[in-house]
């Protein structure tokens, strides 16, 4: 069992970037990652809501707690040894403030991924 599942919107080309670094740098096989999009999701993972983690990025750790948005992100990367600039994120003074970002982030990833890389969305973008 991985340590931490991510539930992740396999149409955003800026979260399948990010995906395909973490996976990368994950030698331990620590994170399973999870299209939220994929065909059989809802039934095989009924306890977690793809509209809400289209929303907002959801993960699972292993003990079954839920972490949201950049709680996951600064797991995840904590998880692989690449954290300390995400740590930071979480630090209580700067944590309210990386939210508020990171929701205007979210609500607007396609837009940004276009302006990023082009393309706004793709079908099924590939992190493998």
């Amino acid at each position: 069992m991985n340590e931490l599942t991510i539930y992740y919107d396999g149409m955003c080309p800026l979260c399948a970037i990010e995906m395909r670094q973490l996976r990368a740098k994950d030698t331990a096989k620590a994170i399973g990652f999870l299209d939220i999009n994929a065909e059989d999701f809802s039934t095989t993972h009924p306890h977690i809501d793809p509209v809400a983690a289209s929303n907002v990025l959801h993960a699972e750790a292993a003990d079954g707690q839920l972490l949201l948005g950049l709680d996951v992100t600064a797991r995840a990367w904590q998880l692989v040894g690449h954290h300390r600039w995400v740590a930071m994120l979480r630090w209580p003074v700067i944590k309210p403030i990386a939210d508020i970002f990171y929701r205007l982030f979210a609500k607007h990833r396609y837009r940004i991924s276009a302006l990023l890389t082009g393309k706004a969305r793709c079908e099924s973008c590939q992190i493998d």
